[in-house]
């Protein structure tokens, strides 16, 4: 059995986790999939910062969790939910990590979208 590599966060490859003072909202094909003031934002190294958004804002009657997962050495294994109404292109648009590193324990029960996967991912103001 292999063992999978777990990194903490530090100057090399850090991660901020803080909270989005904004409204943050998620579309796909006219539907709001996504509507929350509770939003998270994550700045992992150079990376672009995203958004993650608790479960309880997000319907998730609209996601259909898929077989798809990856692996992250510093949060984790991370699970992937399609969604429907996006067609091909909302396949694989949403991930969560249900059991992430104590290192990012902030992000449980939240979820994350590929900004090229849904329609839009606004921020307005609180």
């Amino acid at each position: 059995m292999e063992t999978k590599a777990k990194k903490i966060p530090g100057p090399d490859h850090p991660i901020t986790i803080l909270p989005n003072p904004r409204r943050v909202t998620v579309s796909v094909a006219g539907r709001v999939i996504a509507d929350t003031r509770a939003a998270l934002t994550l700045q992992e190294a150079s990376y672009p910062a995203v958004q993650y958004i608790p479960r309880s804002d997000a319907d998730m009657s609209l996601l259909q969790r898929s077989d798809h997962t990856t692996y992250c050495p510093y949060k984790g294994d991370c699970s992937y939910y399609s969604i429907a109404a996006g067609g091909d292109r909302s396949t694989n648009a949403v991930w969560s990590y249900e059991a992430p590193f104590e290192a990012v324990a902030a992000i449980k029960d939240h979820l994350a979208f590929y900004p090229d996967r849904v329609d839009a991912i606004d921020q307005l103001p609180a």
